[in-house]
């Protein structure tokens, strides 16, 4: 038997927009109706593309619809929360794009509406479904890689310049999914440095460490001012460490057997550090399946709207990151003074 086609509408197809319409648009039994976007020349090639999707500029045309069940919105950060507040008003499930809102009220609000109404409330933490990424986490889940002592990431480029959010609040969502599925201990305290050379108050590089808990940290280096396109996380373990390169085309993890331990030998030392010995071993790059990572991302968000199953990224887990944002903003804006974590 044929599953029931979902009807589901989009609300901006700009540059990152105009990816999830095609995953969405090709996954069978879901059917886009409707897109809506500001700008005319978007929607005209939108029509050109889809012919099947009715454009419009005016969101109440789908929150409207009784037919539409879900809404995609991957507008600029600052729109998010009103376009994903009226939508679960309306009863729609919503997917929205990183981060979920601007501050961490308006987050726990879309959390309070999802829950309340029974809705599903996903959002687009990327890396959580690249299966470079969800190999690593296995290794860690599995103790293949020990305790893990920190984790750091880089996430620069050149370009694109944002004016209404700066590279913490633009880049840094991805990593810090990352670090929260990654390192399993509760965030306690973020501190963050940054500059703004091209526009003033926004800054074009940020590096933010966040602590935890149980001790592990992670370090976050992110910029749109940088003349290399780096997307690196290294994730150091007591047992093994690895990296993950999603910068080139193959071979995207490496494994490398190293660390250090004890001395093997029974002989007396001086002091501690004598009696360690430095661990070097073999570097294994595993044979890894790729697909295509925002696909398996809107396939979950599907799934979970047919079978009713939570979503990986839940509202929940967008509140988690944009908790740490905006701890990390407000350190940022205090020149690097350690921030708590409520």
């Amino acid at each position: 038997m044929q599953p029931t086609t979902l009807c589901i509408a989009q609300v901006g197809v700009g540059y990152w927009g105009k990816n999830l319409l095609r995953n969405f648009s090709s996954l069978p039994g879901v059917k886009v109706t409707h897109v809506c976007d500001r700008n005319p020349e978007v929607l005209a090639r939108v029509s050109r593309q889809y012919p099947w999707v009715v454009p419009t500029q005016n969101i109440d045309d789908i929150v409207d619809d009784p037919r539409i069940s879900a809404v995609v919105v991957a507008t600029e950060t600052q729109l998010h929360f009103t376009l994903a507040e009226k939508a679960l008003l309306a009863g729609k499930h919503v997917f929205v794009e990183k981060p979920m809102t601007q501050t961490v009220p308006q987050a726990q609000r879309l959390v309070d509406l999802a829950e309340k109404g029974g809705r599903h409330l996903m959002v687009g933490h990327l890396l959580l479904y690249h299966p470079a990424f969800r190999y690593v986490e296995e290794l860690i889940r599995t103790g293949q890689l020990g305790d893990i002592y920190y984790l750091y990431s880089v996430r620069v480029n050149l370009g694109i310049v944002r004016q209404h959010e700066n590279a913490l609040e633009s880049l840094a969502p991805h990593d810090l999914s990352v670090a929260l599925a990654f390192l399993r201990q509760k965030p306690v305290a973020v501190c963050a440095q940054g500059q703004a050379y091209l526009q003033p108050g926004v800054a074009d590089v940020a590096f933010a460490t966040v602590f935890f808990d149980g001790g592990a940290l992670a370090h976050l280096h992110t910029s749109w001012l940088d003349p290399h396109k780096i997307r690196k996380v290294t994730v150091v373990g007591n047992r093994k460490m690895a990296v993950i390169d999603d910068g080139v085309g193959a071979e995207k993890v490496r494994l490398y057997d190293k660390g250090v331990g004890p001395a093997t030998s029974e002989s007396n030392y001086a002091n501690y550090a004598d009696s360690l010995a430095v661990r070097s071993g073999d570097i294994h790059i595993p044979r890894i399946d790729m697909q295509e990572p925002l696909r398996l991302e809107c396939s979950h968000f599907i799934e979970c709207l047919r079978t009713g199953k939570r979503p990986r990224t839940d509202g929940r887990n967008g509140l988690a990151v944009v908790r740490l944002l905006e701890a990390a903003q407000r350190s940022l804006e205090k020149n690097g003074r350690t921030v708590d974590i409520a």
